[in-house]
């Protein structure tokens, strides 16, 4: 199971940039999907989640200004950045919860990361 994650690029602030994130390999089934973000020299910090359900929850320096979606049959996460900052200039990578065919529990796996640069 491989996680590719693509989208990130150079931003004037108050623009937008959609990022997508797709699994992959033999899966049975895909839990939650998540965006985390990781600042140099720190550790991962969680941007945006969706269930399998759909049910979304941000950070809050992302509520209002980003939308995580999901498509399901593609295996794919999105999320949508508008209004962008300088401070969102960061590395972001995808997070996913899933079953490999021939498992029987959820597995966690980690897209390689896109960086996002926001200019001011």
């Amino acid at each position: 199971v491989q996680l590719q994650a693509s989208g990130g690029g150079l931003v004037q602030a108050g623009g937008s940039l959609t990022l997508s994130c797709t699994a992959s390999g033999d899966i049975f089934r895909v839990n939650n999907m998540a965006w985390y973000r990781q600042y140099p020299g720190k550790q991962r910090d969680l941007v945006a989640t969706i269930t399998r359900s759909g049910n979304r929850d941000y950070t809050d320096s992302a509520k209002g200004r980003f939308t995580i979606s999901r498509d399901a049959a593609k295996k794919t996460v999105y999320l949508q950045m508008n209004s962008l900052k300088p401070e969102d200039t960061v590395v972001y990578l995808c997070n996913f919860q899933l079953i490999p065919n021939g498992f029987n529990s959820l597995q966690t796996y980690w897209g390689r990361g896109t960086l996002v640069t926001v200019s001011s």
